[in-house]
Protein backbone atom coordinates (compact mmCIF):
# COMPACT_ATOMS: atom_id res chain seq x y z
CA UNK A 1 0.00 0.00 0.00
CA UNK A 2 1.35 3.42 -0.99
CA UNK A 3 1.36 5.74 2.03
CA UNK A 4 1.45 8.84 -0.19
CA UNK A 5 -2.00 8.08 -1.60
CA UNK A 6 -4.98 9.13 0.62
CA UNK A 7 -7.06 6.35 2.05
CA UNK A 8 -10.54 6.33 0.47
CA UNK A 9 -12.33 5.66 3.77
CA UNK A 10 -10.41 8.41 5.59
CA UNK A 11 -11.09 10.82 2.75
CA UNK A 12 -14.79 10.01 2.87
CA UNK A 13 -14.96 10.55 6.63
CA UNK A 14 -13.10 13.85 6.43
CA UNK A 15 -15.38 15.08 3.66
CA UNK A 16 -18.49 14.04 5.55
CA UNK A 17 -17.22 15.68 8.75
CA UNK A 18 -16.36 18.91 6.95
CA UNK A 19 -19.75 18.97 5.24
CA UNK A 20 -21.46 18.39 8.59
CA UNK A 21 -19.54 21.30 10.18
CA UNK A 22 -20.38 23.64 7.28
CA UNK A 23 -24.07 22.74 7.42
CA UNK A 24 -24.20 23.31 11.18
CA UNK A 25 -22.33 26.62 10.88
CA UNK A 26 -24.70 27.72 8.11
CA UNK A 27 -27.75 26.86 10.19
CA UNK A 28 -26.33 28.72 13.21
CA UNK A 29 -25.54 31.76 11.03
CA UNK A 30 -29.04 31.70 9.55
CA UNK A 31 -30.54 31.46 13.04
CA UNK A 32 -28.43 34.41 14.24
CA UNK A 33 -29.42 36.52 11.24
CA UNK A 34 -33.09 35.66 11.73
CA UNK A 35 -32.94 36.53 15.43
CA UNK A 36 -31.23 39.84 14.64
CA UNK A 37 -33.80 40.70 11.98
CA UNK A 38 -36.58 40.09 14.50
CA UNK A 39 -34.85 41.96 17.34
CA UNK A 40 -33.35 44.86 15.34
CA UNK A 41 -36.39 47.19 15.68
CA UNK A 42 -35.96 47.01 19.46
CA UNK A 43 -32.19 47.46 19.69
CA UNK A 44 -32.32 51.14 20.64
CA UNK A 45 -35.23 50.57 23.01
CA UNK A 46 -33.52 47.73 24.86
CA UNK A 47 -30.14 49.46 24.92
CA UNK A 48 -31.60 52.60 26.48
CA UNK A 49 -33.67 50.48 28.88
CA UNK A 50 -30.53 48.68 30.02
CA UNK A 51 -28.72 52.00 30.52
CA UNK A 52 -31.58 53.33 32.62
CA UNK A 53 -31.86 50.11 34.61
CA UNK A 54 -28.14 49.93 35.36
CA UNK A 55 -28.04 53.63 36.30
CA UNK A 56 -31.09 53.56 38.58
CA UNK A 57 -30.50 50.12 40.11
CA UNK A 58 -28.66 51.37 43.26
CA UNK A 59 -31.53 53.77 43.99
CA UNK A 60 -33.98 50.93 43.33
CA UNK A 61 -32.22 48.68 45.82
CA UNK A 62 -32.26 51.36 48.54
CA UNK A 63 -35.97 51.90 47.98
CA UNK A 64 -36.66 48.15 47.97
CA UNK A 65 -34.87 47.67 51.30
CA UNK A 66 -37.02 50.37 52.88
CA UNK A 67 -40.13 48.63 51.52
CA UNK A 68 -39.28 45.20 52.85
CA UNK A 69 -37.49 43.85 49.73
CA UNK A 70 -40.55 44.33 47.54
CA UNK A 71 -38.65 44.60 44.26
CA UNK A 72 -41.65 44.98 41.96
CA UNK A 73 -43.31 47.74 43.98
CA UNK A 74 -40.04 49.64 44.31
CA UNK A 75 -39.48 49.46 40.55
CA UNK A 76 -43.03 50.66 39.88
CA UNK A 77 -42.65 53.68 42.16
CA UNK A 78 -39.27 54.54 40.64
CA UNK A 79 -40.68 54.36 37.10
CA UNK A 80 -43.63 56.58 38.02
CA UNK A 81 -41.27 59.10 39.62
CA UNK A 82 -39.08 59.05 36.51
CA UNK A 83 -42.07 59.63 34.24
CA UNK A 84 -43.22 62.60 36.32
CA UNK A 85 -39.81 64.18 36.82
CA UNK A 86 -38.03 63.37 33.55
CA UNK A 87 -40.25 61.94 30.81
CA UNK A 88 -43.09 64.46 31.08
CA UNK A 89 -40.87 67.59 30.99
CA UNK A 90 -38.73 66.08 28.24
CA UNK A 91 -41.79 65.27 26.13
CA UNK A 92 -43.10 68.78 26.70
CA UNK A 93 -39.82 70.33 25.60
CA UNK A 94 -39.58 68.03 22.57
CA UNK A 95 -43.09 69.02 21.53
CA UNK A 96 -42.24 72.67 22.07
CA UNK A 97 -39.12 72.30 19.99
CA UNK A 98 -41.05 70.65 17.19
CA UNK A 99 -43.71 73.36 17.22
CA UNK A 100 -41.10 76.12 17.24
CA UNK A 101 -39.16 74.70 14.32
CA UNK A 102 -42.32 73.88 12.36
CA UNK A 103 -43.75 77.38 12.82
CA UNK A 104 -40.42 78.91 11.86
CA UNK A 105 -40.30 76.91 8.63
CA UNK A 106 -43.92 77.82 7.78
CA UNK A 107 -43.35 81.54 8.44
CA UNK A 108 -40.15 81.39 6.43
CA UNK A 109 -41.93 79.73 3.51
CA UNK A 110 -44.92 82.11 3.58
CA UNK A 111 -42.71 85.22 3.93
CA UNK A 112 -44.45 86.24 7.17
CA UNK A 113 -41.32 86.12 9.31
CA UNK A 114 -40.20 89.52 10.58
CA UNK A 115 -36.55 90.03 11.43
CA UNK A 116 -35.91 92.80 14.00
CA UNK A 117 -33.41 95.54 13.25
CA UNK A 118 -29.83 94.78 14.30
CA UNK A 119 -28.37 96.39 17.37
CA UNK A 120 -25.78 99.10 16.66
CA UNK A 121 -23.28 97.27 18.84
CA UNK A 122 -23.27 94.30 16.45
CA UNK A 123 -21.13 96.25 13.98
CA UNK A 124 -18.49 96.64 16.69
CA UNK A 125 -18.00 92.89 17.13
CA UNK A 126 -14.43 91.87 16.33
CA UNK A 127 -13.67 90.27 12.94
CA UNK A 128 -17.25 89.33 11.95
CA UNK A 129 -19.18 92.33 13.26
CA UNK A 130 -19.40 94.29 10.00
CA UNK A 131 -20.44 91.30 7.89
CA UNK A 132 -23.03 90.12 10.42
CA UNK A 133 -24.48 93.63 10.71
CA UNK A 134 -24.74 93.92 6.93
CA UNK A 135 -26.48 90.55 6.50
CA UNK A 136 -28.81 91.30 9.43
CA UNK A 137 -29.73 94.69 7.96
CA UNK A 138 -30.51 93.17 4.55
CA UNK A 139 -32.68 90.48 6.17
CA UNK A 140 -34.54 93.14 8.18
CA UNK A 141 -35.11 95.43 5.18
CA UNK A 142 -36.28 92.82 2.64
CA UNK A 143 -36.37 89.25 3.91
CA UNK A 144 -37.84 87.64 0.73
CA UNK A 145 -35.10 89.17 -1.44
CA UNK A 146 -32.49 88.08 1.08
CA UNK A 147 -33.82 84.51 1.08
CA UNK A 148 -33.72 84.26 -2.70
CA UNK A 149 -29.94 84.42 -2.58
CA UNK A 150 -29.78 81.48 -0.20
CA UNK A 151 -32.80 79.57 -1.53
CA UNK A 152 -31.01 76.23 -2.22
CA UNK A 153 -29.53 76.20 1.27
CA UNK A 154 -32.85 77.09 2.87
CA UNK A 155 -34.64 74.34 0.93
CA UNK A 156 -32.19 71.65 2.01
CA UNK A 157 -32.23 72.90 5.57
CA UNK A 158 -36.04 72.92 5.66
CA UNK A 159 -36.21 69.28 4.57
CA UNK A 160 -33.74 68.22 7.22
CA UNK A 161 -35.47 70.23 9.92
CA UNK A 162 -38.87 68.79 9.06
CA UNK A 163 -37.41 65.28 9.20
CA UNK A 164 -36.05 66.01 12.68
CA UNK A 165 -39.40 67.38 13.80
CA UNK A 166 -41.19 64.28 12.51
CA UNK A 167 -38.88 62.03 14.57
CA UNK A 168 -39.43 63.89 17.84
CA UNK A 169 -42.76 62.21 18.59
CA UNK A 170 -41.30 58.76 18.12
CA UNK A 171 -38.34 59.66 20.31
CA UNK A 172 -40.66 60.78 23.11
CA UNK A 173 -42.59 57.49 22.97
CA UNK A 174 -39.35 55.53 22.88
CA UNK A 175 -38.17 57.41 25.95
CA UNK A 176 -41.38 56.55 27.79
CA UNK A 177 -41.31 52.83 26.92
CA UNK A 178 -37.62 52.69 27.89
CA UNK A 179 -38.50 53.79 31.41
CA UNK A 180 -41.22 51.15 31.67
CA UNK A 181 -38.97 48.33 30.44
CA UNK A 182 -36.17 49.56 32.73
CA UNK A 183 -38.57 49.11 35.65
CA UNK A 184 -39.24 45.50 34.63
CA UNK A 185 -35.50 44.86 34.35
CA UNK A 186 -34.87 46.34 37.81
CA UNK A 187 -37.64 44.19 39.33
CA UNK A 188 -35.65 41.11 38.23
CA UNK A 189 -32.27 42.78 38.70
CA UNK A 190 -30.63 40.12 40.87
CA UNK A 191 -31.23 37.26 38.46
CA UNK A 192 -30.26 39.55 35.57
CA UNK A 193 -26.99 40.43 37.30
CA UNK A 194 -26.16 36.76 37.76
CA UNK A 195 -27.00 36.05 34.13
CA UNK A 196 -24.86 38.90 32.78
CA UNK A 197 -21.94 37.89 35.00
CA UNK A 198 -22.25 34.32 33.71
CA UNK A 199 -22.24 35.61 30.12
CA UNK A 200 -19.08 37.66 30.71
CA UNK A 201 -17.40 34.69 32.41
CA UNK A 202 -18.32 32.50 29.44
CA UNK A 203 -16.90 35.07 27.01
CA UNK A 204 -13.70 36.07 28.78
CA UNK A 205 -13.07 33.30 31.29
CA UNK A 206 -13.61 32.99 35.00
CA UNK A 207 -10.50 35.02 35.83
CA UNK A 208 -11.70 38.34 34.40
CA UNK A 209 -15.38 37.80 33.59
CA UNK A 210 -16.81 39.14 36.84
CA UNK A 211 -14.38 42.06 36.88
CA UNK A 212 -15.26 42.96 33.29
CA UNK A 213 -18.97 42.91 34.14
CA UNK A 214 -18.35 45.30 37.04
CA UNK A 215 -16.29 47.53 34.74
CA UNK A 216 -19.14 47.75 32.24
CA UNK A 217 -21.66 48.57 34.97
CA UNK A 218 -19.44 51.25 36.52
CA UNK A 219 -18.77 52.86 33.14
CA UNK A 220 -22.44 53.04 32.21
CA UNK A 221 -23.32 54.63 35.55
CA UNK A 222 -20.45 57.11 35.40
CA UNK A 223 -21.31 58.28 31.89
CA UNK A 224 -25.07 58.31 32.41
CA UNK A 225 -25.00 60.15 35.74
CA UNK A 226 -21.89 62.26 35.44
CA UNK A 227 -22.23 63.53 31.87
CA UNK A 228 -25.55 62.70 30.27
CA UNK A 229 -27.61 63.01 33.44
CA UNK A 230 -26.19 66.43 34.28
CA UNK A 231 -26.69 67.61 30.70
CA UNK A 232 -30.30 66.38 30.66
CA UNK A 233 -31.17 67.96 34.03
CA UNK A 234 -29.59 71.25 33.02
CA UNK A 235 -31.36 71.26 29.65
CA UNK A 236 -34.77 70.53 31.23
CA UNK A 237 -34.32 73.27 33.85
CA UNK A 238 -33.16 75.82 31.29
CA UNK A 239 -35.94 74.88 28.88
CA UNK A 240 -38.63 75.28 31.51
CA UNK A 241 -37.34 78.75 32.43
CA UNK A 242 -37.21 79.76 28.77
CA UNK A 243 -40.76 78.47 28.37
CA UNK A 244 -41.99 80.45 31.37
CA UNK A 245 -40.22 83.57 30.11
CA UNK A 246 -41.83 83.10 26.67
CA UNK A 247 -38.45 83.29 24.93
CA UNK A 248 -38.73 82.49 21.18
CA UNK A 249 -37.51 79.07 20.01
CA UNK A 250 -37.25 77.76 23.56
CA UNK A 251 -37.24 74.16 22.33
CA UNK A 252 -34.36 74.75 19.93
CA UNK A 253 -32.37 76.54 22.63
CA UNK A 254 -33.04 73.62 25.01
CA UNK A 255 -31.62 71.15 22.49
CA UNK A 256 -28.55 73.37 22.12
CA UNK A 257 -28.09 73.41 25.92
CA UNK A 258 -28.29 69.60 25.93
CA UNK A 259 -25.62 69.26 23.25
CA UNK A 260 -23.40 71.81 24.98
CA UNK A 261 -23.75 69.92 28.26
CA UNK A 262 -22.64 66.66 26.64
CA UNK A 263 -19.71 68.44 25.00
CA UNK A 264 -18.76 69.91 28.42
CA UNK A 265 -19.28 73.48 27.16
CA UNK A 266 -20.91 75.99 29.56
CA UNK A 267 -24.65 76.45 29.06
CA UNK A 268 -24.16 80.17 29.71
CA UNK A 269 -23.53 80.46 25.97
CA UNK A 270 -27.31 80.09 25.63
CA UNK A 271 -28.43 81.63 28.91
CA UNK A 272 -26.61 84.95 28.48
CA UNK A 273 -28.06 85.74 25.00
CA UNK A 274 -31.52 84.83 26.32
CA UNK A 275 -31.01 87.24 29.23
CA UNK A 276 -29.92 89.94 26.78
CA UNK A 277 -33.05 89.34 24.71
CA UNK A 278 -35.28 89.63 27.81
CA UNK A 279 -33.79 93.01 28.76
CA UNK A 280 -33.67 94.37 25.19
CA UNK A 281 -37.32 93.74 24.26
CA UNK A 282 -38.75 96.09 26.88
CA UNK A 283 -41.87 93.93 27.30
CA UNK A 284 -40.94 92.62 30.76
CA UNK A 285 -41.32 94.45 34.04
CA UNK A 286 -38.18 95.00 36.09
CA UNK A 287 -39.18 92.37 38.63
CA UNK A 288 -39.92 89.75 36.00
CA UNK A 289 -36.72 90.49 34.09
CA UNK A 290 -34.63 90.20 37.27
CA UNK A 291 -36.37 86.94 38.22
CA UNK A 292 -35.80 85.34 34.83
CA UNK A 293 -32.21 86.59 34.78
CA UNK A 294 -31.46 84.97 38.14
CA UNK A 295 -33.14 81.69 37.12
CA UNK A 296 -31.27 81.53 33.80
CA UNK A 297 -27.95 82.24 35.52
CA UNK A 298 -28.63 79.50 38.08
CA UNK A 299 -29.57 77.03 35.31
CA UNK A 300 -26.50 78.02 33.31
CA UNK A 301 -24.21 77.20 36.25
CA UNK A 302 -26.19 74.17 37.46
CA UNK A 303 -23.59 71.73 36.13
CA UNK A 304 -20.96 73.15 38.49
CA UNK A 305 -23.08 71.95 41.42
CA UNK A 306 -24.33 68.65 39.99
CA UNK A 307 -21.07 67.31 38.57
CA UNK A 308 -19.29 66.95 41.94
CA UNK A 309 -22.38 65.17 43.29
CA UNK A 310 -23.05 62.81 40.36
CA UNK A 311 -19.76 62.44 38.56
CA UNK A 312 -17.80 61.15 41.57
CA UNK A 313 -14.27 60.35 40.50
CA UNK A 314 -14.99 61.33 36.92
CA UNK A 315 -15.23 59.50 33.64
CA UNK A 316 -12.09 57.79 32.37
CA UNK A 317 -13.14 58.23 28.76
CA UNK A 318 -12.03 61.58 27.26
CA UNK A 319 -14.64 64.18 26.41
CA UNK A 320 -14.03 63.89 22.61
CA UNK A 321 -15.00 60.21 22.79
CA UNK A 322 -18.24 61.06 24.58
CA UNK A 323 -19.00 63.91 22.17
CA UNK A 324 -18.39 61.77 19.07
CA UNK A 325 -20.57 59.01 20.49
CA UNK A 326 -23.36 61.47 21.24
CA UNK A 327 -23.28 63.12 17.82
CA UNK A 328 -22.95 59.80 15.98
CA UNK A 329 -25.78 58.26 17.96
CA UNK A 330 -27.99 61.30 17.33
CA UNK A 331 -27.28 61.09 13.60
CA UNK A 332 -28.28 57.43 13.43
CA UNK A 333 -31.00 57.02 16.06
CA UNK A 334 -32.28 60.51 16.89
CA UNK A 335 -32.46 62.05 20.33
CA UNK A 336 -32.35 58.74 22.23
CA UNK A 337 -29.34 57.66 20.17
CA UNK A 338 -27.45 60.62 21.62
CA UNK A 339 -27.43 58.91 25.01
CA UNK A 340 -26.97 55.38 23.69
CA UNK A 341 -24.09 56.34 21.39
CA UNK A 342 -22.16 58.26 24.04
CA UNK A 343 -22.54 55.51 26.63
CA UNK A 344 -21.55 52.62 24.39
CA UNK A 345 -18.63 54.43 22.78
CA UNK A 346 -17.28 55.30 26.23
CA UNK A 347 -17.81 51.69 27.28
CA UNK A 348 -15.95 50.43 24.22
CA UNK A 349 -13.11 52.84 24.93
CA UNK A 350 -12.85 51.54 28.50
CA UNK A 351 -12.73 47.90 27.42
CA UNK A 352 -10.20 48.65 24.67
CA UNK A 353 -7.90 50.56 27.03
CA UNK A 354 -8.16 47.72 29.52
CA UNK A 355 -6.95 45.35 26.81
CA UNK A 356 -4.14 47.74 25.86
CA UNK A 357 -2.81 47.94 29.42
CA UNK A 358 -2.99 44.18 29.96
CA UNK A 359 0.42 42.59 29.42
CA UNK A 360 0.05 38.93 28.41
CA UNK A 361 3.79 38.37 29.04
CA UNK A 362 3.57 39.45 32.69
CA UNK A 363 4.65 36.71 35.11
CA UNK A 364 1.89 34.93 36.95
CA UNK A 365 2.21 35.34 40.70
CA UNK A 366 0.77 32.32 42.51
CA UNK A 367 -1.61 33.06 45.34
CA UNK A 368 -0.56 31.24 48.49
CA UNK A 369 -3.45 30.04 50.58
CA UNK A 370 -2.92 29.45 54.26
CA UNK A 371 -3.58 25.92 55.39
CA UNK A 372 -6.29 25.59 58.05
CA UNK A 373 -5.19 24.78 61.57
CA UNK A 374 -5.36 21.21 62.70
CA UNK A 375 -7.94 22.01 65.33
CA UNK A 376 -10.27 23.71 62.85
CA UNK A 377 -13.11 21.70 61.40
CA UNK A 378 -14.13 22.12 57.77
CA UNK A 379 -17.04 24.47 57.27
CA UNK A 380 -20.30 22.76 56.43
CA UNK A 381 -22.75 24.62 54.24
CA UNK A 382 -26.14 24.62 55.92
CA UNK A 383 -29.09 25.09 53.59
CA UNK A 384 -31.23 28.12 54.40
Amino acid sequence: MNLDEPHPELERRLSAGLLDVLIRAGLVLALVMLCYAIFSPFVSLMAWSMILAVTLYPAHQKLARRMGERQGLAATLLVLAGIVLVVAPTSLLMGLMGDSVHNFVIRLRDHTLQIPAPWPSVAEWPIVGGKVHDLWTRAHADLPAFLQGVQPTIADLSLKVLAVVASLGGSALLFLFSFIIAGIIMAFGRSGDRAMTAIFIRLSGSASGAELAKLCTATIRAVALGVLGVALIQAIATGLVLLLANVPFAGVLTAIVLILGIAQIPALLVSLPAIGWIWSTGTYSTGAAVTYTVLLLVCGMLDNVLKPLLLGRGVDAPMPVILLGALGGMATHGIIGMFVGATFLALGYQIFMRWVHTDPAAPIVPVESEAPAATELPEIAVPR
